[in-house]
């Protein structure tokens, strides 16, 4: 049986990743004033983007999902024929309604599917399953990343979707966000009001940078520290103890919202890195996608993992 994975453009993964275990990107369109950018994870856009003037604007934009049409269509054209069953992971449904329109458009597609395998002299029936991975950013893409080792493992198609299902429970993305003025404009624009105009003045003034968790379909603080290297490093540390407790996947993924080779160069991802290979870890690191940048700002780092509970070192 050839399985196949899908997630979303804010599932952040290297492109060698990407292209190396032919995962499929399902695209986001992000509105930027009268322009439009469809995110499909190409690493030169992405490069635009951070370098350009469109990045200023980000505070302003809009993403705008596939729509039911758009996912069947794709889905048609070359899921169906490329594999016998296809794994979709999403970013969360209370964050977007890619996960809604997903689970629409594969009633559809099962309908419709027979025929156009048979044109293409491909036998046997075709399935599909939405799952929602509970989680941004990061952890998005170290669920995936788990998803692919697990299907190049040979396993039962009913055991990897029985271990997503528990993995996406578990899968936590930790983010230090350099600006919460801009955390607070983009949650008023959502009509989200947990991050107050007077806490966000306060806390650019103080310098304080929040370190935040999304674990559960939840996204909430973890932590505060003063200054932007500090929080970084307070999260690498955490990262770091982590691994050394040990993951439920051997798999971390970093990704930053700018030039992606300033990474290294950040303060304890050497002590992270240095980990990962003792403990035979993957360290996967990628720029973020611009769907997550737009929402958490440019500049903001995010460390994903699977892991038991989300407690904060």
């Amino acid at each position: 049986m050839r399985i196949g994975l899908v997630v979303d453009s804010g599932c952040d993964l290297p492109k060698s990743f990407i292209d190396k275990h032919g995962i499929l990107i399902l695209p986001v369109s992000i509105r930027l004033g009268d322009s439009v950018i469809v995110d499909n994870r190409d690493p030169e856009q992405t490069r635009q983007f951070y370098s350009g003037d469109a990045v200023k604007e980000a505070h302003d934009s809009e993403s705008i999902p596939f729509t039911v049409e758009q996912i069947k269509s794709l889905f048609l054209e070359r899921v169906v024929i490329d594999f016998d069953y296809a794994l979709v992971e999403t970013v969360p449904k209370s964050r977007s309604q890619i996960f809604s329109n997903a689970t629409d458009a594969s009633h559809a597609i099962l309908r419709e599917y027979k025929p156009i395998r048979k044109e293409a002299g491909v036998e046997g029936p075709f399935a599909l399953r939405v799952t929602d991975s509970q989680t941004l950013f990061a952890g998005q893409g170290a669920l995936a990343a788990e998803t692919m080792r697990l299907i190049n493992t040979g396993m039962k198609i009913t055991e990897i979707r029985q271990s997503v299902e528990v993995l996406a429970s578990k899968a936590t993305a930790y983010a230090v966000v350099p600006d919460i003025y801009y955390l607070h404009k983009r949650a008023r624009k959502r009509g989200d009001k947990s991050v107050s105009w007077a806490g966000a003045i306060m806390g650019n003034a103080l310098d304080i940078k929040p370190i935040l968790c999304a674990r559960g379909d939840e996204t909430f603080p973890v932590a505060k520290v003063r200054g932007y290297d500090t929080g970084v490093e307070t999260m690498f540390r955490h990262a770091v103890n982590c691994i050394e407790k040990g993951l439920l996947a051997p798999v971390v993924c970093v990704s930053y919202a700018g030039d992606e080779s300033r990474i290294p160069t950040m303060p304890g991802y050497d002590k992270l890195a240095a980990a990962a290979r003792t403990h035979n870890v993957e360290l996967l690191t990628s720029s973020m996608g611009l769907t997550g940048a737009v929402n958490i700002g440019p500049g903001s780092i995010s460390v994903g993992m699977i892991l038991d509970h989300a407690e904060f070192d």
